[in-house]
């Protein structure tokens, strides 16, 4: 990481710690997504998974394209709760609450992302 790249400002420390934590979620996802898989249950939480730690470390990396990662991961869960249980509100509260606030968080760092991926110099070539 160059010193152009590092964290300077809160708002980029807040950014990489939602990175950090997109990813955090992605994993146990992964694991847990997983070991629902092989008793029968539905892929989503493994690609899900998947799709969230690539996001988180794009993130974390400063990279806008985590954002539009967990934007898209976010419009599969609700596709995924429209398969699941339909239009029922009381349904959709616990799949859908806290993918929606992390939404939320990842469109207040968008202009953060566009700063940081703009600053960051092409040389680098790095994701």
């Amino acid at each position: 990481m160059s010193s152009r790249t590092r964290p300077r400002r809160a708002s980029d420390w807040a950014t990489l710690l939602l990175g950090l934590v997109i990813a955090v979620f992605g994993l146990i996802f992964v694991a847990m997504g997983g070991y629902l898989a092989i008793l029968g249950g539905s892929l989503y939480y493994v690609i899900c998974g998947i799709v969230l730690v690539a996001s988180g470390a794009l993130i974390g990396l400063g990279r806008l394209l985590g954002a539009y990662l967990y934007i898209l991961a976010w419009v599969g869960t609700i596709l995924w709760t429209i398969y699941e249980v339909g239009f029922s509100w009381w349904e959709w509260l616990p799949r859908d609450f806290g993918p929606t606030i992390l939404a939320i968080l990842v469109v207040l760092a968008l202009p953060v992302l566009r700063r940081q991926d703009t600053i960051r110099p092409i040389s680098r070539g790095a994701v």
